[in-house]
């Protein structure tokens, strides 16, 4: 696991777009997103950037169930807004939050990403330490799955939406097993209220209580942490 300490959410943007470059010049072509604040920076800095990635494929972590891509606060929508209405892609792939059967959305998300393996994964985390939205307790091989949502991620989230009862309670997520497979991870984290899960991440041992520990066991990972978020690791250098 190599740690890049930067200033802030600017800085680890631009280091991340740096690595993606690198991985899409030697051959990346499935690019593995996430949304939320976490990686605005770095979809920013593709934007401004003369990055073609019309021959690339993407797919998402996750999606709420219940929103559809027309609804302001869905990550379809956040996605189209932000990236792929100004840098389209070969094609992209989301979770369906609306479909009518959530058992067979997840079969078909799950044979979407085993047709397309993903070169580089783009991942935040939460403040209890989930990847995608697989919350604490979530075993590690688990697939495509519905996620009832934990009390602390609706409350993390509540900022996106008028009230928190407007917060859905579930969501379709991308299991650690295929965020596991991955052939590299890039994973950034900012704001001290990160600081906790990010020292469980790195210096804590593997368990399913802290989703993110599971990335220990996978051999190519970058974590782009700025200053708050370290300050409570033991070594921030």
């Amino acid at each position: 696991m190599e740690i890049l300490f930067v200033e802030n959410d600017v800085e680890g943007g631009k280091k991340a777009f740096e690595i993606l470059k690198k991985g899409i010049e030697n051959g990346a072509k499935v690019l593995g997103l996430a949304t939320g604040s976490t990686p605005e920076t770095l979809y920013q800095e593709i934007v401004k950037s003369d990055l073609q990635l019309t021959n690339l494929t993407s797919i998402n972590l996750d999606e709420y169930v219940g929103l559809g891509e027309e609804d302001t606060q869905s990550y379809h929508y956040f996605m189209n807004d932000r990236l792929f209405n100004k840098k389209p892609f070969k094609q992209n792939y989301l979770p369906n939050g609306k479909a009518s059967d959530l058992e067979e959305e997840c079969k078909r998300y799950d044979e979407v990403i085993a047709d397309h393996p993903i070169d580089i994964q783009i991942l935040g985390i939460g403040q209890n330490a989930h990847i995608g939205f697989n919350e604490p307790g979530t075993d590690f091989d688990v697939t495509t799955t519905v996620v009832n949502l934990t009390e602390s991620t609706i409350n993390a989230n509540k900022r996106y939406f008028d009230s928190i009862e407007e917060v859905p309670s579930q969501a379709l997520s991308m299991g650690i097993g295929s965020i596991m497979k991955s052939k590299k991870l890039i994973l950034m984290a900012y704001g001290e209220e990160k600081a906790e899960a990010i020292k469980n991440m790195i210096e804590g041992s593997v368990t399913k209580d802290v989703p993110a520990s599971v990335l220990q066991n996978h051999n190519d990972v970058v974590v782009i942490i700025d200053k708050d978020a370290a300050s409570k690791l033991s070594k921030k250098k």
